[in-house]
């Protein structure tokens, strides 16, 4: 995209004032979407980004800037301008790029560049119809087919020089049951780190039903008494609660300035001890995955709480100088007009030692969440509260009647402590995380676990 040679005169201009650290992050990503309304093809669009964004340190100081330029003028400019709002100091140091490559975990069978959008609305109205035409409450559906190409490189003045490749492709489907005035909604959208070859693994047809199938189930349903229960939550995007209420406040961009709720409690107890909690973001294929991070650092698996005990945070540079710790693949932007932070790539708590059946089993009367909704959260306190998209009433250990107007509300470090039984259908499931840096992708997930007692709204 850039020369080294170029790359190598930039970064020694931003750290022309006393920086102790530069770094160079360019992009070249294309995106193509394709969506369906009203049994048609509604748009079509193509995106191209293409830029580059330049970072220095000094200490636990940072400045940055970006451009959509990649003339070699108008980048040493930017770092001229980044470089004089640190400092006054003149001083020369040189800087000697060295390439490195950290391979590709995540083979791409069908490049969906190469692939003519003929091919892509036809798997698009194999979702779309599949949902439209499941029950004839379905009233109205909506579908769109992502694919993302995303190329960039890292230089920095340690020496480094890399790139890496991401291709990404989702579906996601959306459908609404509508009788007597009721109105309900249901959606599924898989997506992976891969081309096409997706839909080998996650038919368009199968989706399409998933979506409409929850939509009519919840048009059936009645409302839930709101109170404290035990509460059954099942895997895959039952994830999200904590990747919300206690992965955030595991990432070093609060942790390093005292706004978590786990703050210095590395190596105690955190969780019930069938808890393990871990970010792994080399998992082949997985939508959350990268081979490296956007400071050009190889993906780990990080255990970030292992039976109970709190060990590791998701540490990128800047706040792991902050912490007086090291970077552990964790730094993540949305692209070069971001500054980067530590953020999460897949995150999920680990199968445990129950069974599935037994958690059922074990509920005299709550609540069982088989799909999970949005929410809010607090990262400082972990005080949340989700929407429960797809409830069922527990009696006597059987799963019964459908429940609409569920919702979750405690705070993360409670959760995690009232979390007694851990199952064994781990599962998970995809998203978009918003922060500070933008947003990325990211997996959540699960087996199905088992809150002891916690608030559950309702009417």
């Amino acid at each position: 995209m850039i020369s080294r040679k170029i790359l190598t005169e930039v970064l020694e201009k931003a750290l022309s004032s006393g920086a102790d650290f530069a770094e160079i992050y360019v992009e070249h990503t294309k995106q193509n979407n394709i969506s369906m309304v009203d049994s048609r093809v509604d748009a079509i669009t193509d995106r191209l980004i293409c830029g580059v964004g330049i970072r220095i340190l000094k200490g636990t100081r940072c400045v940055s800037g970006s451009t959509s330029s990649l003339e070699r003028n108008d980048l040493l400019a930017l770092a001229a301008r980044i470089a004089q709002a640190l400092s006054e100091t003149t001083q020369n140091r040189s800087v000697t790029l060295t390439e490195r490559l950290f391979g590709d975990i995540h083979p791409i069978r069908l490049v969906p560049e190469s692939v003519e959008n003929r091919t892509k609305i036809d798997l698009l109205k194999e979702g779309y119809f599949a949902a439209r035409h499941y029950h004839e409450d379905i009233s109205q559906v909506t579908a769109n087919l992502l694919d993302v190409d995303h190329r960039i490189l890292i230089a920095n003045s340690d020496g480094l020089f890399t790139q890496d490749r991401q291709i990404r492709t989702r579906m996601s489907i959306s459908a609404i049951a509508s009788k007597n005035g009721e109105n309900q909604s249901g959606s599924a959208s898989p997506g992976r780190r891969m081309g096409l070859e997706l839909f080998d693994l996650c038919p368009p047809k199968e989706i399409g039903e998933e979506a409409a199938r929850q939509a009519v189930t919840m048009l059936r349903a009645g409302y839930i008494k709101a109170g404290r229960m035990p509460v059954a939550i099942e895997n895959g995007f039952g994830g999200v609660i904590f990747h919300e209420a206690c992965g955030h406040s595991l990432e070093a961009s609060c942790v390093s300035i005292g706004q978590s709720q786990f703050c210095k409690k590395l190596g105690q107890k955190i969780a019930n001890e069938k808890v393990t909690a871990v970010d792994d973001g080399t998992i082949p294929n997985a939508w959350g995955s990268i081979n490296i991070d956007d400071e050009g650092t190889p993906a780990r698996r990080k255990v970030l709480i292992e039976n109970g005990i709190l060990k590791n945070y998701m540490i990128d540079k800047l706040n792991g100088r902050r912490m007086g710790m090291e970077g552990n693949g964790s730094s993540r932007r949305e692209g070069y007009r971001f500054e980067t932070t530590s953020r999460m790539t897949n995150t999920f708590i680990e199968n445990g030692p129950d069974s599935n059946e037994d958690i059922i089993r074990s509920i005299e009367y709550g609540l069982y969440a088989k799909k999970m909704g949005g929410g809010s959260v607090n990262p400082v306190t972990g005080s949340f509260n989700f929407a429960v998209n797809e409830g069922y009433i527990i009696r006597n250990g059987q799963i019964c009647e459908t429940v609409r107007g569920a919702s979750l509300i405690g705070k993360g470090s409670e959760i995690l402590m009232d979390i007694d039984m851990v199952g064994q259908n781990l599962e998970t499931a995809q998203g978009m995380c918003g922060a500070s840096s933008g947003s990325i992708p990211t997996d959540v997930g699960q087996p199905l676990i088992r809150v002891s007692s916690i608030t559950v709204g309702g009417r």
